[in-house]
């Protein structure tokens, strides 16, 4: 496992130092998004600024993706393998209104959507809210 998660953090050009390989390890193994505060209360001896930083070096190499699921709460969820990040490679999400837990929904790609001229895009968020089969149940 630890030779998949160095492996991994090379390809996006991500140094493995022991945090960002700790979090990388929790990340492979959640099957929902998680919050920055998710990581804090797992990680508790670990500083809030250097579990934030690193989420964004993650973000930033296209390793993870954040979402803003409308709860007002950022989460963040892997990226596929062969994921850049780019408009067309963009999914939907499912928010769970009992259980509270943000799914990627990588099979529910949006279509094309043309911005104005001289506009440039930067994000799109689409949540579907409802009740996940773990709740149904």
């Amino acid at each position: 496992m630890e030779d998949q998660i160095i492996k991994k953090l090379n390809y996006r050009n991500i140094k493995p130092t022991a945090m960002r390989i700790l979090v990388l390890r929790f990340l492979l193994k959640q099957p929902y998004a998680v919050s920055l505060s998710d990581l804090e209360v797992l990680f508790d001896h670990a500083d809030r600024v250097t579990l934030y930083r690193t989420l964004k070096t993650f973000e930033k190499h296209h390793l993870i993706h954040r979402i803003d699921d409308g709860t007002g709460i950022i989460k963040y969820a892997l990226c596929e393998d062969s994921c850049d990040c780019t408009p067309d490679e963009l999914h939907t999400h499912f928010h769970c209104t009992k259980c509270n837990k943000t799914f990627c929904l990588f099979n529910n790609h949006l279509p094309e959507i043309k911005v104005p001229l001289n506009f440039k895009m930067q994000q799109i968020t689409v949540t579907i809210q409802g009740i996940c089969d773990r709740c149904t149940q």
